[in-house]
């Protein structure tokens, strides 16, 4: 894949050298190479490598609607100038896909629940190219088309992102004149309106949306829960119940983006956490919505910014890769980031993120000169209800951290295993978490456990929040408790990347206490009363990318040094004796090997006493560490190497 610096242009992109030419430049380089793994009739796209959970025929079909995606932006920002042929090309494909009598047909949405998926891709970009595409189609491919997509109406989605495919392909079977005889437009419209009114319920503070009923907060919030709405306003516009609920889907946008901005980090990377993380630069998406959509805040410039240095992060990091793919993996191929929905076109989704190119070169989001995301001007936290996270970003190294009190892919009570993409006490820009090997199951990174008689960790998923502040000097503090649990996982069920039932048994109740500033986290752990399940405290943090061979566990060693570009430390307070660093090999898609530095408690842990562990990530070691005294059983004060202190009443964290 060539670098795309000859477009360079600090003038106009300070931060990122990037312009609408970098990105016309990647979309015709990922579509014209997907052109050479095409069939005969252009409908399957087959992309290399073993096949996916669903199979080799919905593999070919999301090789279509995904690629189709990137195809559709193109043009449209071009207002249908179309010098490769793009609307021509997958023309012929759409015609043999929805031809039910072709050998290379498509599978059908009342065959295979994730043809509803690509069916949406499909619909969307019909609407935004209709007078090149939709309108020049052969009549009867149009009908092939309609009948495709009715198998849509009146059809189950499971109660999550998934509502907003059905809108969408059910507005554009409307707009099309479709619904009669057999599918009256009246079963359409109500489809819509009861899908609108479930999507209402993934509503939470500060304009975010949870991905269903659970507590799952994740870049589906964006690259969905933000996209979908307002694109749907814009198919369904002059419709009052479009036109009346637009001004509700702005105002969340651009109270969700910004909190949104201060998630990227200063290479551009997002944050590394839940699913789907093989879709990359799909992580761009809301930034574009936002500019499409006309808001003035954030900035145009500061949209393009952190769209901009997403997409770069990757191209500079191998994505796509030197034969123009983008295969399983994130920088580079690891199969393991997959969820059994994953095959070799999912990563295509990462079209999702070209959105911008939907908008002309004129166009203020492009012509405006980059503004500095949050982390290139200065220190911040920040507190983010919904999810439950503790954002500390730090300028010196450009990290961006999160602190995990509300996110667990579940609900309170349920005692399921911890997902490591969701349930992990911390997550970042700079790190993983473990996703493969022992430690993916047992949690080790960023974790607070019991180790059972067997020497296996406690869960944390089924968590109650207890407390998420900022305090006057800007400290953040975060608490959340559960009940220590271990669970023989149901292996049977698919892997959609949330925690797995079993058969569970319980141990005492923790609670966790965070105070961070900057790149350090105290962290303050209790036990409850243990009763007959005492078992020794272990802490663990965060799981560094390393490229230097280390043995399996250092003993006395409580800090990780990637190269001495980033540095991972836990520093052990009193009755917390042991303490290490484990490696752990491929065991995430950052590097060969992490590393994971803990601390534990050399017998079990005593209940009802603080026990106080400082939890580092950055980008150099500090001097200094802050300093923890007391001043009584339940005030704690803190020094912090920058001069500051604070004094903590962690009776909060109580109840």
């Amino acid at each position: 894949m060539r670098t795309l610096r000859e477009f360079d242009d600090r003038r106009l992109s300070p931060y990122t050298g990037w312009t609408r030419d970098h990105w016309a430049a990647l979309a015709d380089d990922l579509l014209l190479t997907a052109r050479r793994h095409a069939s005969d009739s252009h409908a399957r796209v087959s992309f290399p490598g073993p096949a996916g959970g669903y199979g080799a025929d919905v593999d070919a079909l999301e090789g279509f609607a995904r690629t189709f995606l990137a195809a559709g932006f193109r043009v449209a920002g071009e207002g249908g100038r179309d010098p490769h042929g793009l609307m021509e090309w997958y023309a012929k494909g759409l015609a043999a896909g929805t031809d039910p009598h072709s050998p290379e047909r498509w599978v059908r949405l009342d065959e295979h629940d994730q043809a509803k998926v690509e069916a949406a891709s499909i619909a969307l970009v019909l609407h935004l190219t209709r007078p090149w595409l939709w309108d020049r189609l052969d009549p009867r491919v149009q009908e092939q088309v309609v009948d495709y997509l009715t198998p849509a109406i009146g059809s189950g989605y499971p109660p999550i992102n998934w509502i907003w495919f059905q809108i969408v392909v059910e507005q554009f079977l409307l707009s099309v004149g479709a619904g009669a005889p057999d599918a009256p437009r009246a079963d359409m419209r109500r489809d819509i309106d009861e899908g609108l009114a479930l999507t209402d319920g993934f509503a939470r503070e500060n304009g975010w949306y949870a991905d269903g009923a659970e507590r799952s907060y994740d870049h589906y919030a964006g690259w969905a829960l933000q996209f979908y709405p307002l694109l749907w306003t814009e198919m369904a516009a002059g419709d009052p119940a479009a036109d009346s609920r637009r001004p509700v889907y702005l105002r969340r946008l651009e109270r969700y983006l910004r909190d949104a901005v201060h998630l990227v980090g200063a290479d551009g990377s997002p944050l590394i956490q839940g699913r789907s993380l093989t879709y990359r630069f799909a992580a761009a998406t809301p930034f574009w919505t936002g500019a499409r959509a006309g808001l003035s805040t954030p900035a145009p410039g500061l949209l393009r910014r952190a769209a901009s240095g997403i997409v770069r992060h990757f191209a500079d990091h191998g994505a796509p890769d030197d034969d123009g793919l983008l295969t399983l993996g994130w920088h580079h191929p690891w199969r393991p980031i997959a969820q059994s929905y994953s095959g070799p076109g999912s990563p295509y989704w990462a079209a999702k993120g070209l959105y911008g190119l939907s908008l002309p070169a004129d166009h203020p989001v492009w012509t405006a000169v980059e503004e500095p995301l949050p982390i290139d001007t200065g220190d911040y936290g920040l507190a983010i209800p919904a999810p439950g996270w503790l954002v500390s970003g730090t300028r010196s190294d450009g990290i961006v951290r999160v602190l995990n009190h509300g996110t667990d892919h579940s609900h309170p009570g349920t005692n399921l295993t911890d997902s490591p993409l969701y349930a992990r006490l911390g997550y970042s820009t700079a790190t993983s978490p473990v996703l493969a090997g022992e430690h993916a199951d047992q949690p080790l990174d960023q974790s607070v456990v019991i180790l059972d008689e067997h020497g296996l960790p406690s869960h944390r998923t089924g968590f109650e929040t207890l407390l998420l502040d900022q305090l006057p000097s800007g400290t953040l503090l975060g608490a959340s408790r559960w009940q220590a649990h271990w669970v023989v996982p149901d292996a049977t069920g698919p892997d959609h990347g949330s925690g797995r039932s079993g058969t569970v048994r319980l141990g005492p109740h923790i609670t966790v206490l965070s105070v961070a500033r900057g790149p350090w986290e105290v962290r303050l752990v209790r036990l409850a009363e243990a009763g007959d399940t005492p078992g020794v405290l272990r802490i663990g943090g965060w799981p560094l990318p390393a490229r230097t061979p280390a043995s399996d566990t250092d003993r006395g060693e409580t800090a990780a040094t990637w190269n001495g570009a980033a540095h991972s430390r836990v520093i052990p307070g009193p009755g917390l004796d042991l303490s290490g660093v484990t490696a752990a090999e491929d065991s995430s898609p950052l590097a060969a090997r992490t590393l994971i530095p803990w601390c534990a408690t050399s017998t079990a842990a005593q209940p009802d006493r603080w026990y106080e562990a400082v939890v580092l990530l950055g980008g150099e070691e500090p001097p200094e560490a802050p300093a923890l005294s007391w001043d009584g059983p339940a005030s704690a004060r803190i020094s912090w190497p920058d001069g500051t202190t604070d004094t903590v009443d962690t009776s909060v964290a109580l109840g």
